[in-house]
């Protein structure tokens, strides 16, 4: 048994971590004058072999390939971050710029080892180098910060990470096991261009738990399958999506059951945060497939109606229009048939295995439903007992609104 509790601190929540954010001019100052936040790090009192998962789209952005050329295999015990400007489809210019950058920080900062960079903002420009070599000076990496910890350097790290947040977005737990008490902290970022293959842009993960690092694989893999995979603002997929995941082992619990549990509890927060931040989104809506002929088939249905974009603009309006439900998933290529389908708007059936449930009451009904902020959709397509559940969000005007000006 183990219980798991909420605590402060992100990703400086585990000890032996460090994390903070500074200003480097890349973004614009805020509205009262004060700079931007735009530059993160997190350092590692530990050397570590990061454990990652990348963005499944084939123009990877340059700090991913730098990464698998030069840090994979390896350890290290630094994360650079930077934004408003992803370093991707910049070609051998964009690695070397990671390399030149990377080479300056370890001659500010002697002890640092095999340092890992990681971009986010827009595509196809080359990164403002000067600025972010100049930031440099203002990290506090002292070993001060591990033993005495500024308590606000957490939230100063994870909105530096932020493009088009509204909100960021950080979570940290702390996990009793009969064997002892370890903690795990993470921070993401991710508004747009989110679309489940993987379903974050940026994610950071630390932990003190000791298992070996072929579970811990396996752990992060299974859990983010169900969340950062399970979710859709607009169908994109990022050329920058990341997830690292960092255990320096200083816990000695080995609880392999606690540690996925509480693993799926931060990304599956995270994930939801991303979703409801989803620019401009205003409601986020499960799509749980059911009966399904097998969880691939579940999966694959549930993926299709999260990134509708005729079902986002119904759930924008309000508009509980399951013909679009129906029409999306006999689109997607699963096995379906009208004879064995039932949908429902959380416990409002308004299909029913070929029974048309959609009275002037049942619509009213519906539509109540979707006025809230957060609702379920469910597709019982009666073939088998495969099962998943998908996140999405609505799609309107402040959307299209953010990204018809985004460069700016």
């Amino acid at each position: 048994m183990f219980e798991i509790f909420p605590i402060e601190g992100g990703v400086n929540a585990v000890g032996g971590f460090y994390a903070d954010g500074v200003s480097a001019g890349l973004k614009s100052p805020q509205p009262n004058g004060e700079p931007s936040l735009d530059v993160a790090f997190l350092i590692s009192q530990d050397l570590i072999e990061p454990i990652a998962i990348f963005t499944q789209n084939r123009f990877q952005a340059a700090p991913i390939t730098h990464y698998k050329t030069y840090v994979e295999g390896k350890k290290s015990n630094f994360l650079l971050i930077t934004t408003k400007n992803a370093n991707a489809m910049t070609g051998q210019r964009g690695v070397s710029d990671v390399v030149e950058i990377l080479d300056s920080l370890k001659i500010h900062f002697h002890d640092i080892h095999n340092p890992i960079m990681s971009s986010t903002g827009v595509i196809g420009q080359y990164l403002p180098k000067e600025k972010i070599i100049q930031s440099f000076a203002h990290f506090r990496l002292a070993p001060e910060c591990f033993k005495t910890p500024d308590m606000h350097a957490h939230a100063r790290a994870a909105d530096a990470i932020r493009t088009t947040d509204a909100f960021s977005k950080e979570i940290a737990l702390e996990v009793h096991t009969p064997s002892g008490i370890f903690r795990i902290g993470a921070m993401a970022k991710g508004a747009g261009m989110i679309e489940p293959s993987l379903a974050t842009m940026l994610c950071f993960i630390t932990t003190d738990i000791a298992l070996p690092r072929e579970k811990l694989i396996d752990i992060l893999h299974s859990c983010v399958e169900t969340s950062l995979n399970a979710i859709s603002v607009d169908g994109d997929t990022s050329t920058n999506d990341s997830v690292f995941l960092l255990s320096n082992h200083r816990s000695h619990v080995s609880d392999e059951a606690a540690f996925k549990e509480a693993l799926s509890i931060v990304l599956h927060k995270l994930a939801l945060d991303i979703v409801r931040d989803g620019e401009g989104a205003s409601r986020i809506v499960s799509f749980e497939v059911k009966g399904a002929k097998d969880k691939a088939q579940a999966k694959k249905a549930a993926k299709a109606l999260a990134n509708s974009l005729l079902v986002k603009t119904a759930l924008f309006g309000g508009d509980p229009n399951w013909g679009r439900i129906a029409s999306t998933i006999g689109a997607s290529g699963v096995e379906a048939a009208e004879e064995t389908l039932q949908i429902s708007f959380d416990s409002v059936v308004v299909f029913r295995r070929g029974e048309i449930c959609f009275d002037a009451h049942t619509e009213s009904k519906a539509a109540q439903v979707m006025q809230q902020e957060s609702f379920k959709i469910t597709c019982d397509l009666g073939q088998g007992q495969g099962e998943f559940t998908a996140y999405g969000c609505d799609l309107g005007h402040k959307y299209v609104e953010i990204n018809a000006d985004y460069r700016s």
